[in-house]
């Protein structure tokens, strides 16, 4: 898989997504570094950490999180993303669900877009796939061809049979890709640890990762300090990288392309001992 000027051996490696908030109330950093200069210093220790690729994120996504709008969001993510572009040669994905901010994130430099609905924000969707599908998220994707993290949500945990239900919305989501054109190699998937879950159903899905690979596409696992982790060792935010890099090991070993993490350097370091035992068979 290509993002931006990298090629991706998604088939036999993990690569690692540093997150970047920029905002003032992200779950575990909110208001670290949401300054320019502070932006950039944490950047810089990412990359000398091992990180492949930044993930920017202007609006937090935590429960009961306040929604901005979308010209706050730009005013906060354009700046960063050119600075990033600037100063360091690294790939950028940019952490929106809004069509307007994803096209102007993709003019300042973003080179792979993370959609947390899946193209299927209830303001930007009508509803529909095939024929009928209108996304504007995916109409911006496939116009600009970049690539896309597109992540399973739902508003409400209500599952009949959870695996085969997460798997039919995640087909639901490659449907409207493929209806607006946007290529197979463009895709990565993402179970969506922490959105529109039980803590039941967070654990489920983290063991059951292989599952979504039957879909065809890159998975990506996102579950750096999340409750589940917290819920689990009964640790606040700042006390679950040992827990993250448990979910990471996982990953590796379930076959996932990309993991999302806070910290870079322990993870880098566990997926490097996983890979190493995994490929000692051959």
């Amino acid at each position: 898989m290509k993002i931006g000027n990298k090629e991706f051996d998604t088939d036999n490696k993990t690569y690692v997504m540093g997150i970047l908030n920029v905002t003032p109330d992200s779950f575990s950093d909110g208001g670290k570094y949401n300054s320019l200069d502070r932006a950039l210093k944490h950047v810089e220790e990412m990359i000398a950490d091992g990180m492949d690729i930044v993930d920017i994120g202007g609006e937090s996504t935590r429960p009961g999180y306040t929604l901005i709008s979308e010209e706050e969001e730009i005013e906060r993510v354009v700046p960063v993303i050119r600075a990033v572009k600037e100063n360091f040669d690294i790939l950028i994905s940019l952490d929106t669900y809004k069509a307007e901010v994803a096209q102007a994130g993709i003019a300042a430099g973003a080179d792979l877009i993370n959609d947390i609905w899946g193209l299927k924000y209830k303001k930007e969707w009508n509803g529909e796939t095939g024929a009928g599908c209108h996304s504007k998220m995916a109409e911006v994707l496939a116009k600009t061809n970049v690539p896309c993290c597109l992540m399973h949500n739902r508003e409400e945990a209500n599952y009949v049979n959870y695996m085969e239900d997460v798997k039919a919305d995640l087909r639901q989501t490659i449907a409207i890709a493929k209806q607006a054109g946007i290529a197979k190699d463009k895709i990565i998937l993402d179970p969506g640890v922490g959105f529109g879950k039980t803590y039941e159903n967070n654990l489920e899905i983290i063991n059951s990762l292989e599952q979504l690979e039957e879909l065809g596409y890159p998975v990506l696992l996102g579950t750096s300090r999340k409750s589940v982790i917290g819920l689990t060792l009964d640790l606040p935010a700042s006390e679950r990288v040992e827990g993250t890099v448990v979910t990471t090991v996982f990953g590796v070993l379930k076959g996932c392309a990309f993991v999302r993490v806070h910290d870079i350097k322990e993870n880098v370091r566990a997926i490097k001992m996983a890979e190493a035992i995994l490929n000692s068979v051959k």
